[in-house]
């Protein structure tokens, strides 16, 4: 076995980003399974934070520049079993695009109601709670 087999692999983080009563969710081009829509997200590199890499990769995916406010939780994802860790987000400036057109298909603004339709299996709970109280 290699070194870089023994090592874990990095966590991934994911931007929770509210504007105008909607959440941001991007479409990958490969879906991790059931997994297509989600929120911008990608791996925590070396030496960074999770709320950093939260906002770099909302930044390359869809070059939006956003601002984490607070860090909603962390989890094994039941689909993936990567370590997750999801952080709320402001908008500073931009506007959304397919920024990753390599690793994005579409993104979408999601009203709250319109979840379901984008995530049928549900959300991470400290996720549903805070987009419960910052789309409502």
């Amino acid at each position: 076995m290699t070194q870089q087999h023994s090592r874990p692999r990095p966590g991934i983080a994911a931007a929770i980003v509210v504007h105008e009563g909607r959440v941001l969710m991007v479409r990958r081009r490969v879906s991790e399974g059931q997994l297509s829509w989600q929120f911008p997200a990608g791996e925590v590199e070396p030496g960074e934070s999770r709320e950093d890499a939260a906002v770099r990769e909302t930044q390359e995916e869809t070059g939006l520049t956003v601002s984490a406010v607070k860090l909603l939780g962390d989890r094994i994802h039941p689909k993936t079993g990567r370590l997750m860790s999801y952080t709320a987000c402001d908008v500073v400036s931009g506007t959304a695009y397919v920024a990753d057109t390599e690793e994005l298909a579409e993104l979408a603004w999601v009203a709250h109601g319109e979840i379901v339709q984008y995530v049928p299996y549900g959300l991470f709970e400290p996720v549903q709670v805070h987009l419960d109280t910052a789309l409502l």
